[in-house]
């Protein structure tokens, strides 16, 4: 009978430690974390017309089950610690810095890297463990000299790859800089380069731009580039906010290096991507992403042109395949969808038919790609016409948004018509063009509001 206790009580024993295993496994705990949408701006299009349509291709993913289940984060932060930062500012970084370190598990890594006119690895790439070496080190940080930005990324890149062999870490370097780059390479173009090789292995840059000394150019190109978050932050203050914003998403990853690949079939020609930078190559369009975010949605969107069908008619406009690697267990996944549409000589069906949805995140993208140029053209002593294209996506959307009751888009129309009177009137001073720059790349990157 003794024998028979310890035999029932050793098989208990078992089964709890397997229940307990279990419970920390993500591959169990968690169903696909992405879900694929293929939709249009109308579901029925005017007969007998060649006709222009909005096609997304949305993606949402699903809030992480618990936040226990996360996968590992693999970060660098690197810090500008050049003259400029002196005072309030790096006073603020530091105190950014040390709230994303304890907001860290003690399996992640992170290193530490800083940077003036040369480049120092003040914490090697290592797990965090209680946080205190990091802490130290980072109270420890003094300003000095100029600004080698590149090479600063480049080094906290280098810190990453030391344990991109293991796939479940998710990839990120964080950028917080004041100042421009005139040590290394500078350019925008050069930043850009950096950032799209990057993505290519993985890794995500989020830059953080503080203060209107930054080069917003380069800033918002290398995290565009790269996939990652860009921010503009005019008062210190807010870093401490900023940092753990940008670490909710970069602990709420569920999914990593997305491929979309989009087919139409003959009939509808594929023009261009709105937003995002893409690939188009007869009738497939396709594009890819860095990581996904828990709770969060992300999306493509792509203008088609549809030749003339008769009335009642039906066809396929678009088919999506996504391929993905889930962050929970490093398994390769793949989603498809297609979407259909009809043809009517009806107006009040093919005004009815419209998503109000996909037509707002089209106007949002058609605007940030508007506010790009318009800086352009400032830039380039072209006042007027930056004003003119504002004011001719303003009035785009607002008859938009009049023939389709979409009450989205006429609000949009609003503030672009005052963009284009104060693009008129004084040009884009040093903060009003960060903030034209940040809000677009905010835009096209989907950039959850929370963290903006």
């Amino acid at each position: 009978m003794k024998h028979k206790n310890i035999f029932l009580f050793a098989v208990a024993l078992i089964g709890a430690m397997s229940l307990a295993l279990s419970a920390r496994s993500p591959a169990i705990e968690t169903a696909d974390p992405v879900r694929l949408r293929v939709d249009v701006d109308r579901t029925v299009l005017s007969a007998d017309t060649m006709e222009r349509a909005i096609v997304k291709i949305g993606l949402d993913c699903v809030c992480l089950p618990r936040h226990e289940l996360r996968p590992p984060v693999n970060l660098a932060i690197v810090i500008d610690r050049s003259g400029s930062m002196a005072g309030d500012r790096i006073a603020k970084a530091k105190e950014a810095a040390l709230e994303g370190v304890r907001r860290l598990a003690p399996d992640d890594i992170a290193a530490l890297v800083v940077y003036d006119t040369n480049v120092q690895v003040l914490v090697p790439a290592q797990r965090v463990g209680n946080g205190g070496h990091l802490e130290q080190a980072i109270r420890g940080i003094e300003v000095g000299g100029n600004t080698a930005l590149h090479g600063g990324v480049t080094r906290g890149a280098a810190e990453v790859r030391r344990n991109m062999e293991d796939r479940r870490f998710v990839n990120r370097v964080i950028l917080l800089s004041d100042g421009l780059a005139n040590v290394g390479p500078s350019s925008p173009d050069a930043l850009g380069r950096l950032g799209a090789s990057l993505m290519q292995e993985g890794i995500s840059v989020t830059t953080i731009g503080l203060g209107l000394g930054f080069n917003e150019d380069l800033m918002t190109r290398l995290a565009q580039r790269s996939d990652g978050n860009t921010y503009f932050v005019e008062n210190s203050g807010d870093l401490p906010r900023i940092f753990a914003a940008e670490l909710g998403d970069v602990l709420n990853v569920v999914a990593r290096r997305v491929v979309i690949e989009i087919d139409f079939p003959v009939g509808v020609r594929p023009l261009n991507f709105v937003g995002r930078d893409g690939t188009i190559r007869g009738q497939r369009a396709e594009l890819t992403l860095n990581q996904l975010y828990g709770g969060q949605e992300k999306f493509a969107l792509g203008e088609v042109e549809v030749s003339p069908s008769r009335s009642g008619v039906e066809i396929e406009i678009a088919s999506a395949r996504v391929s993905y690697e889930d962050a929970f267990n490093q398994r390769t996944a793949t989603l498809t969808a297609k979407r259909n549409v009809q043809f009517s000589g009806s107006r009040a069906a093919v005004i009815g038919s419209a998503d109000h949805k996909v037509q707002a995140d089209w106007a949002a993208n058609r605007l940030a790609v508007a506010k790009d140029e318009a800086v352009a053209l400032v830039d380039a002593g072209r006042r007027d016409e930056a004003a003119t294209v504002m004011r001719e996506r303003a009035s785009e959307l607002r008859a938009m948004g009049i023939l389709y009751q979409n009450r989205a888009l006429e609000q949009a129309a609003a503030p672009a018509r005052a963009m284009a009177d104060q693009v008129e009137k004084d040009g884009l001073d040093n903060t009003a063009r960060k903030i034209f720059r940040a809000e677009s790349a905010a835009t096209r990157n989907q950039q959850s509001s929370s963290s903006r």
